[in-house]
């Protein structure tokens, strides 16, 4: 299993970097998790978007769903060879009007998955936690069949005691960390010393922080989580290197 950053941003992108969006790939097999601003235009660089298999989204806030609507357009626009006939958009039916939105003519349809079984994609195997957040979000666990290989992606959340036993033992966890360790007030994202200490609650192989903040040294950023981890921590970025093998 690969994994590619696409956009690493919450809320808006910056410095020509865009909000949260990732491509897995296993073989043949392409999915894009959450589809962000400038999803698609990163998407390009890496692989003809007519090529995806298909999309999951954790929840339909706008920095994990912006560019849906020109991946639809794309999808029926565009001249090319497509690896599905419809692109199947796989996300939660909590919000009846944002999933109606993912079925668009001709080019993609929504898909439904159910957040207390087990979705079956291609080589993968997704299992779902309820997150706490302001809207329906679920963090997937991703297992890639034939290897084992383990990908846990916190989607957005606060920090809950349930988060470190769905992420026991992955091979990586991609957590939103949103704000340093002396963040005050309400949060719905993760600080770097809570992404720290569930990579070492978990005992996560490797800890990737994701859904960054756009201002303050991203290297302090790390070094919290990585006081508290005990483990391997990065800081997702996007260029051609930042592919991880799984």
């Amino acid at each position: 299993m690969q994994l590619t950053i696409l956009g690493c941003y919450g809320g808006y992108p910056h410095n020509g970097v865009g909000t949260s969006s990732y491509l897995l790939t296993s073989g043949d097999y392409h999915l894009l998790l959450d589809c962000g601003s400038g999803a698609l235009l990163a998407l390009e660089k890496v692989l003809d978007p007519l090529q995806l298999n298909a999309v999951l989204l954790t929840h339909y806030h706008h920095d994990h769903t912006a560019d849906v609507g020109v991946l639809q357009y794309l999808w029926q626009l565009a001249p090319g060879k497509k690896a599905e006939p419809l692109l199947p958009i796989y996300g939660h039916t909590a919000d009846p009007l944002n999933f109606g939105s993912l079925t668009w003519p001709n080019a993609t349809v929504g898909q439904a998955y159910n957040p207390a079984g087990t979705l079956k994609l291609g080589p993968f195997e997704i299992d779902f936690l309820p997150t706490h957040h302001p809207v329906p979000a679920y963090a997937p666990r991703i297992t890639e069949v034939k290897t084992g290989a383990t990908l846990a992606f916190t989607a957005d959340t606060a920090a809950f005691a349930g988060l470190a036993e769905w992420s026991r033992g992955v091979d990586v966890l991609l957590a939103d960390t949103n704000f340093f360790a002396d963040h005050q007030g309400t949060a719905w994202h993760l600080t770097s010393t809570q992404a720290g200490t569930l990579a070492k609650e978990a005992g996560v192989k490797r800890l990737l922080l994701t859904h960054l903040p756009q201002t303050g040294s991203l290297e302090q950023l790390q070094q919290e989580a990585q006081a508290a981890a005990g483990t391997t921590v990065e800081v997702a970025v996007v260029k051609p290197q930042s592919i991880y093998k799984i």
